[in-house]
């Protein structure tokens, strides 16, 4: 009996109920298992002599190339078919942008990071995980991958169909509001962003190692869950590349006369999503040097 009291009160001491709060809990990571990243530099000119800067570039155009080819044609598709029954419907249209999403990521993960994104670009430049040299070479290439694709699509389908079915542009639908259109676009950015500072965080591959979960995959399927509610109110943007790759190809005043949205919402998006995981998340700066 005294032996089982004394497992107990070991037990007791190994696994306290109480958790430390505030500053005392920022303690708990001396001994951590993982190592924090340096924060990046504003400026890296050495990047520029660099072939691997230049090869993520190219990984970046080629990546938003294939993530517009792909999903323009799929909604271009679901939008030509006489009846919803007989297409992919919203649902397909939503598992092309995140499972694309998902393969894209995948692939490119170790070459450039796998943003595709400009938005995706900006909240990780907020964090400090590159540098404004790499983000505006990012944010470059993945604009021109956009409209090349985009491009491509038209090329296809020819200059009447791909018009008439509005070339996969995004605008805020009818019986919405352009405050509509922009909460959305924050919401759902703050959803995207969100996800990959937690799928790619060192802190949670270090500490859930033992959970065979790859990146790409929530990133993929938030993308995809986004999509599923979105598509009614603005076609889903959450990503600057795409919607301005698309409105430039298709060129006429719907894909215009909301664009800014696609812009401002990402961004704000993507920079609460920084701020909350970087800040809250993580308490980064209350953290001891």
């Amino acid at each position: 009996m005294e032996g089982k009291e004394q497992d107990v009160s070991l037990g007791a001491n190994k696994f306290p109920e109480t958790q430390p709060i505030g500053i005392a809990a920022q303690s708990q990571d001396d001994g951590k298992d993982y190592k924090e990243p340096p924060p990046a530099p504003l400026f890296e000119p050495y990047e520029l002599i660099s072939w691997s800067f230049y090869r993520a570039g190219i990984a970046e155009f080629v990546a938003s190339f294939l993530f517009l080819y792909i999903t323009v044609l799929t909604v271009i598709g679901v939008n030509r078919s006489p009846s919803k029954c007989q297409s992919v419907g919203i649902q397909g249209i939503a598992w092309a942008f995140g499972g694309m999403i998902f393969a894209l990521v995948y692939c490119t993960a170790g070459i450039s990071g796998g943003h595709i994104n400009p938005a995706v670009t900006f909240g990780l430049f907020l964090a400090r995980k590159l540098s404004l040299t790499r983000a505006l070479f990012y944010i470059v290439m993945q604009v021109l991958g956009a409209i090349c694709g985009a491009g491509v699509v038209k090329g296809f389908e020819g200059k009447t169909r791909y018009g008439q079915f509005h070339g996969g542009a995004n605008f805020v639908a009818p019986g919405y509001t352009k405050g509509d259109g922009l909460g959305a676009e924050i919401v759902g950015t703050f959803v995207l962003v969100y996800t990959v500072f937690s799928a790619t965080d060192a802190k949670r591959n270090a500490r859930d190692s033992h959970v065979p979960i790859l990146a790409p995959l929530p990133i993929g399927f938030a993308v995809f869950l986004v999509h599923l509610a979105t598509i009614p109110i603005t076609g889903t943007g959450i990503n600057p590349a795409r919607s301005l790759g698309a409105a430039i190809i298709y060129n006429k005043d719907l894909g215009w006369n909301d664009h800014w949205i696609f812009w401002v919402g990402p961004f704000i998006g993507a920079a609460l999503a920084a701020l909350y995981h970087q800040v809250v998340i993580r308490a980064i700066p209350f953290k001891s040097k």
